[in-house]
C-alpha cells in the first residue's frame, strides 16, 4: 500500500471512530443535532500530523448519513480519487506541443518568460485553446525535465555535439548505499582576494571533501593554491577524521594529480559536459551550472598503503 492509500484509509479510520457511535445507538430526534455539536467540539488527532483538529457539525453529519446508508461504512467514508488524476486538464495537446517546441529553441528561458510567450500565441491563435495559468504551466515543465538551463560558456562545437547527445539520452541521479562509500573533493576558487602580510594579493581556494550518502563535510580548509600539497593536506586531513572511503570522485585537475601520487587505475576522459554514463551525483545537481570540470566525474580507489603514503608526505613535507 502506498503512502497515498495509507492516508486515505486513516482518514476513513477516524471517520469511522467519530460517527461509529451514532451508527451502533442511533439517536432519536432532537438527540441527534446535540451529539453532533458535542463531537464538533472535540478536538481529534489528525492523521499523519498528529496535530490536534475540530469538523464542523455539517462535515460530521454529512459522514454520518454516508455512513449508514452504505453497505461498507468504512469504504463509503474513504476520499474518493479522482477520475482524471495524473492528467492535465487545460492544457491541450496544441499547446503542449507548443511548450516543447518552444522550449527546445529557448532552454535557457524562465518559466515566466516561457507563459508570457505562450499567452501572445495563443491570443493571435484562439484555436489552440484557453490559456492555462501560470502555475499549471511551472507544473508541466518541472514534471516533464523542462527545466531552466543556462546558457554554456563554451560554444564550441565539440560541446554542442556533447550537449545535443545528451539530451537524446536519460540522465538519473545515484547516490552511495552506505557512509564512506564514496567521497567528492573538489577546489572552489574563492570571489574575494585576501591580502597577504607581505602586500601580495591572492586569490583563496576553499578544498572540501564531502560523503556522498551523509552529505558530511569530511574537511573544509582555504589555501593559498591548487597546488598537491594543498590537495594532499586536505584529503589526509579528511582520512585522519572520518576514515578511509572506498572510493574517490574528483574532477579532471584533482584527478591527474592523485594520479602522480597512486599507482591506481582511472577512469577514462570524462564527457564534455562533465557527465559519465548518463549520470549525475545527487550531491551535485543544484551546484551544476552546466559548465566543463564544475562535476566529478574520476573515480579513484584507495588502498591502505596509498593512505598511508599520504599521511607519511603530508606529516613529513
Amino acid at each position: 500500500m502506498t503512502k497515498p492509500d495509507n492516508e486515505r484509509e486513516a482518514w476513513a479510520r477516524l471517520r469511522f471512530a467519530i460517527v461509529g457511535p451514532l451508527l451502533a445507538s442511533p439517536p432519536q430526534g432532537r438527540e441527534l443535532q446535540l451529539t453532533l455539536r458535542q463531537l464538533s467540539a472535540r478536538e481529534w488527532t489528525c492523521p499523519g500530523h498528529g496535530t490536534p483538529i475540530r469538523f464542523g457539525v455539517s462535515t460530521i453529519e454529512r459522514w454520518y448519513y454516508a455512513a449508514r446508508n452504505a453497505t461498507d461504512p468504512l469504504g463509503a467514508l474513504r476520499q474518493r480519487v479522482r477520475t482524471d488524476k495524473g492528467q492535465v486538464r487545460v492544457l491541450t495537446n496544441a499547446v503542449t506541443t507548443l511548450i516543447r517546441a518552444q522550449y527546445k529553441e529557448h532552454p535557457g528561458w524562465t518559466a515566466q518568460l516561457h507563459h508570457d510567450n505562450i499567452a501572445v500565441l495563443i491570443a493571435e491563435d484562439p484555436a489552440l485553446g484557453s490559456m492555462p495559468s501560470y502555475s499549471t504551466l511551472r507544473r508541466y515543465l518541472q514534471r516533464h525535465g523542462l527545466v531552466r538551463r543556462r546558457a554554456s560558456r563554451r560554444a564550441s562545437a565539440g560541446a554542442v555535439v556533447a550537449r545535443e547527445r545528451h539530451e537524446q539520452l536519460e540522465t538519473r541521479s545515484y547516490e552511495s548505499s552506505h557512509v564512506n562509500g564514496l567521497w567528492h573533493l573538489d577546489f572552489h576558487h574563492g570571489s574575494i582576494k585576501v591580502l597577504e602580510p607581505d602586500g601580495h594579493w591572492v586569490k583563496p581556494m576553499l578544498s572540501c571533501v564531502v560523503d556522498d550518502h551523509s552529505r558530511l563535510v569530511c574537511h573544509l580548509q582555504w589555501y593559498r593554491s591548487e597546488s598537491v600539497e594543498s590537495l594532499v593536506h586536505g584529503l589526509t586531513q579528511a582520512i585522519a577524521k572520518r576514515g578511509l572511503p572506498r572510493a574517490l570522485m574528483s574532477d579532471y585537475v584533482a584527478r591527474n594529480i592523485i594520479a602522480l601520487l597512486l599507482p591506481s587505475p582511472l577512469c577514462g576522459r570524462p564527457a564534455r559536459d562533465g557527465r559519465r554514463g548518463g549520470r549525475r551525483p545527487r550531491s551535485r545537481q543544484h551546484n551544476d551550472r552546466g559548465g566543463p570540470g564544475r562535476l566529478l566525474h574520476s573515480s579513484t580507489r584507495i588502498g591502505d598503503c596509498h593512505a598511508r603514503a599520504l599521511l607519511h608526505q603530508a606529516r613529513h613535507p
